[in-house]
């Protein structure tokens, strides 16, 4: 049984005997609430919630208890203090009243989830956001995750490279050539058997792109950078609608992450491409996609600070990633992690 709706994840929880501390493997079909799903639930329940008047301590327990019902869980009796404090999900509740996120003394896992709840200044609960530690790892601008992987890329002479010739054996099963979208499909949609294109010819609807230029909106503004090509590369691929929503990986319907490069190196956040881990999103089928599986296209730029122009583009799966680019050492974690949210954080 595959559910779509964040309803069904949280009546399957409640029938389930299920606490938050009974561990659930990452995107099974049945217990695992996928990201958008689990930001569906919390917005619907939460939102209005008031704490105005509550001390710190017995805010951050309403919070709890309220996320608890949200998602179809019995409250327990007390927390206990888990890392993550909701270890079956994965998941971690951060309420904020300012845009700097602080993360104490943990290790950002790339797998866990990140609710990032809203509270106005009337102290009543606003938007939710949910994120995983790789998003929120590619969300750091300032350095303070020194966990981050990073990879060197040496440009070859040929512009148009597809590195992998193939797809990793279990992303076979699922590809289809020739593929063309209805208008109602979402670049950021759950993948689904039979709707992935092969790796070659997302590489061959791509290779367009190498020579286009588009506006440079400067270089503080590394997200509308992207925001640009992301933009050209759904058209590419043929997607009626553009989308974007922060995720990893960015056009989650393709298994397929984008990266955009001015200068040769690229952030890895905090996964190796060539990792088994688990991807946070849902089986494909009977099929649980890993970080290895994911189809890396990676664009390289040109920018004279007005326009940004598209000179390379190299396609790779994750399995094949160092292959072709050399891994920088990563270095060791610290204590605190500072993340300033970009300032529409919670308007998406």
């Amino acid at each position: 049984m595959h559910h779509k709706y964040p309803q069904d994840f949280k009546y399957a929880l409640s029938l389930s005997e299920k606490d938050i501390y009974t561990p659930i493997e990452i995107g099974d079909a049945d217990y695992w609430i996928p990201s958008a799903q689990l930001e569906a639930l919390l917005n619907e329940n939460l939102q209005g919630l008031s704490l105005e008047g509550l001390a710190l301590r017995t805010r951050s327990k309403v919070v709890k208890i309220e996320v608890c019902k949200a998602l179809g869980y019995p409250v327990p009796s007390s927390f206990k203090k888990t890392q993550p404090r909701f270890l079956g999900q994965q998941l971690d509740i951060y309420t904020q009243k300012s845009l700097n996120l602080q993360i104490w003394n943990e290790d950002l896992s790339p797998t866990r989830r990140y609710a990032i709840i809203h509270i106005t200044e009337h102290d009543v609960v606003g938007r939710t956001r949910v994120i995983n530690g790789q998003e929120l790892a590619l969300l750091d601008t300032t350095g303070t995750i020194t966990t981050k992987y990073q990879a060197r890329l040496e440009i070859g002479i040929y512009p148009l490279e597809l590195v992998s010739q193939q797809d990793t054996l279990p992303v076979q099963q699922h590809t289809q050539p020739n593929l063309t979208f209805a208008p109602s499909v979402s670049p950021v949609q759950q993948p689904e058997s039979g709707m992935l294109l092969p790796i070659s010819e997302i590489f061959s609807r791509l290779s367009n792109l190498v020579g286009l230029s588009f506006p440079d909106p400067g270089r503080t503004q590394e997200r509308n950078r992207g925001a640009g090509l992301h933009r050209l590369i759904c058209q590419q691929l043929g997607y009626s609608s553009y989308e974007d929503n922060g995720q990893f990986p960015d056009i989650r319907h393709q298994i397929l992450e984008v990266k955009l490069q001015t200068s040769p190196t690229i952030d890895l956040g905090l996964v190796l491409p060539s990792s088994l881990g688990h991807l946070d999103i849902q089986q494909v089928g009977d099929f649980h996609p890993r970080h290895c599986d994911t189809r890396y296209a990676i664009f390289f730029a040109s920018t004279d600070g007005v326009k940004v122009t598209l000179t390379h583009l190299l396609v790779v799966t994750g399995e094949e990633f160092f292959s072709r680019f050399r891994q920088f050492e990563g270095k060791v974690t610290n204590g605190k992690i500072q993340i300033p949210l970009p300032r529409n954080f919670f308007d998406v």
